[in-house]
């Protein structure tokens, strides 16, 4: 009997195996031919059959996109949106992810509903509205044209993990702290934020990430040049008859390089932020 129950929990972590390097395989390929085309020539990237080594490193891709496509402005542009709305989602998450999760407050599941909603409101929907919003008010073709617009539209998710992270700390240490006379902010301040630094990583990193890759606000709001951000300023890299592959995944890679760079210093954050709060309400 033993021995049935020991064969068959081999075969269910065999079959687990199986999958997990599956799933691996389907998710690190595309990334491999991304980053290989990028270092190949351009004759190399459209050669047949394909190659599926580069035959001789190259950086000319990336040359090209920085030279011909003005690749490195949509990088500021995308840096200055991100980053900006990302430091106003983490203040305003905060205290918002505070009152909800550590204050009594009425209409608590109502507000959290709402925030739930919104979080999966489609974007296409809010668009056009958006759109007459800030041509009337003269936002367009301006970085506050998608900095706001991804403060409002992101900061939902942010409140959420923030909140949950949030019931995990130990209440005591903030009564510690209201005993000593420090205000509710001085308390937020001192007392909760050292202890929460990886939910703030964790809304701070998908946030930014969201922020990072969006694309239709940027596509819609932006058709000056110089505010392009790196998603629409690829997507309009290739010519009438020619669509410069090498070039795009060239500039491909080097948007990825940030994101893939929190993930790997800040993954202990970013799961303990997830699972935060994880068996409390």
């Amino acid at each position: 009997m033993r021995h049935s129950s020991r064969r068959g929990w081999r075969r269910a972590v065999n079959g687990v195996n199986v999958a997990a390097l599956l799933v691996f395989l389907f998710i690190a390929l595309p990334l491999y031919w991304m980053i290989s085309a990028a270092f190949k020539t351009p004759e190399g990237v459209g050669a047949s059959p394909p190659q599926y080594f580069p035959h001789h490193l190259s950086t000319k891709n990336f040359s090209i996109a920085f030279s011909q496509f003005t690749f490195g402005q949509y990088i500021v542009n995308s840096v200055i949106v991100a980053v900006s709305a990302t430091v106003l989602i983490l203040v305003f998450g905060t205290l918002a992810g505070y009152a909800l999760g550590r204050t009594p407050m009425r209409g608590r599941l109502a507000v959290l509903m709402s925030l739930l909603m919104i979080s999966v409101f489609p974007e296409i929907a809010v668009v056009v509205p958006l759109y007459a919003l800030l041509r009337d008010i003269g936002w367009l073709n301006s970085y506050q044209a998608l900095i706001i617009p991804y403060t409002a539209f992101f900061m939902p998710f942010a409140i959420w993990i923030l909140r949950n992270y949030f019931l995990g700390i130990p209440r005591e240490m903030e009564e510690s702290a209201r005993i000593d006379g420090a205000s509710p902010l001085r308390t937020i301040w001192s007392v909760i934020l050292p202890q929460a630094w990886p939910g703030l990583f964790t809304a701070g990193i998908f946030t930014f990430t969201a922020c990072w890759t969006e694309f239709l606000m940027a596509l819609s709001f932006n058709i000056v040049n110089g505010y392009r951000t790196i998603p629409v300023g690829v997507a309009l890299f290739g010519a009438q008859f020619v669509v410069p592959y090498g070039t795009i995944f060239a500039a491909s890679v080097v948007a990825v390089v940030p994101i893939a760079v929190l993930v790997l210093i800040f993954r202990r954050s970013v799961v303990s932020g997830l699972t935060a709060g994880s068996v409390k309400g």
